[in-house]
């Protein structure tokens, strides 16, 4: 009964399809058949071979790197101290070649008596030495005012003021400190480098603390 009513069913289709527009039936055309195309010719392909021909050229290899020096691994923390310490050491060198030249007391450019000299650090880049003798001479008698520059005669913000007495320079060293010069307080000390045995500058890495002490 099931194949009847199937063949039954198969002829209602294609008697209903008969009666469809031609651009109906032409989704229902079957495809055309595939060309034929001639098999693929095989290429002769490329020899394989191992790798034991090589083996002498990795013997080679390991044994220059063995007489290498092999560098440990290292992370980002170990890579930062090493670099500083590298930098530490360049700059201790440094410093030990230019304190083999230093020498305060055989400065030509220096004031005459370092008794009489006082320093004064923390100079406005604008203040002359005109203004650093006109703030200075309220103290007392002012020989001589040395501004320290650069190369290109800018001021480095530091400088040396000589008095014509020694007590003129105390009373500089007890009252001006903190005095407000072209708007930036002074710092002032007395002249260490001929003064003080076994100081030297910060410059050159100094690790000497000196406190400010009333002459």
């Amino acid at each position: 009964v099931s194949t009847q009513s199937t063949g039954v069913l198969q002829e209602k289709r294609l008697s209903m399809t008969q009666h469809l527009p031609p651009s109906l039936l032409q989704l229902f055309a079957p495809r055309p058949p595939l060309p034929f195309l001639p098999p693929v010719e095989k290429k002769n392909s490329a020899t394989y071979f191992g790798v034991s021909q090589y083996f002498q050229l990795f013997e080679e290899a390991c044994r220059n790197s063995i007489n290498e020096e092999i560098k440990p691994f290292e992370n980002k923390k170990q890579i930062k101290e090493r670099r500083a310490k590298e930098r530490a050491k360049r700059e201790e060198e440094k410093i030990a070649k230019i304190l083999k030249i230093w020498d305060p007391h055989n400065n030509p450019k220096a004031t005459h008596d370092a008794y009489k000299t006082l320093f004064v650090s923390r100079i406005s880049f604008e203040t002359t030495e005109k203004t650093l003798k006109k703030e200075f001479e309220s103290y007392g008698p002012v020989k001589r005012v040395r501004l320290i520059k650069d190369n290109e005669g800018k001021s480095r913000g530091y400088a040396f003021i000589e008095f014509e007495r020694e007590k003129d320079m105390k009373i500089a060293y007890k009252q001006a400190d903190g005095k407000k010069i072209d708007g930036k307080r002074v710092l002032v000390d007395v002249e260490r480098g001929r003064t003080v045995r076994g100081w030297r500058p910060r410059r050159l890495g100094t690790h000497n603390h000196f406190e400010r002490f009333f002459c």
